[in-house]
């Protein structure tokens, strides 16, 4: 049996179809904000979790810029108003 300091689980993801299991400590990437200074998934599967991310969202793959436009910044209408032309004024029309 290998010594339970040099295994550690990676977590795995049902939603992306990555199964847990054990893995060589040396496995995992350093994640500075882990109490054990750790990543929870090995890096072959922490990569394949982040490119499913990815492809879930539609969002930009590794090889180009993504096909969808961005929504626009500005949404609500322009502040600026219309100036209509005013009605041509008739100066014999009110003296009376």
């Amino acid at each position: 049996m290998a010594d339970e300091t040099t295994l550690r689980t990676c977590i795995g993801s049902a939603k992306f179809g990555i199964e847990a299991h054990e893995a060589a400590i040396e496995d995992f990437p350093v994640q500075p904000s882990q109490r054990d200074g750790l990543g929870r998934m090995c890096r072959p599967h922490w990569t394949a979790y982040t490119r499913a991310l990815r492809t879930a969202s539609g969002g930009a793959r590794k090889d180009g810029p993504a096909t969808t436009k961005p929504e626009p910044i500005r949404t609500r209408p322009s502040r600026t108003r219309k100036v209509e032309p005013e009605a041509p004024v008739e100066s014999g029309a009110d003296a009376g």
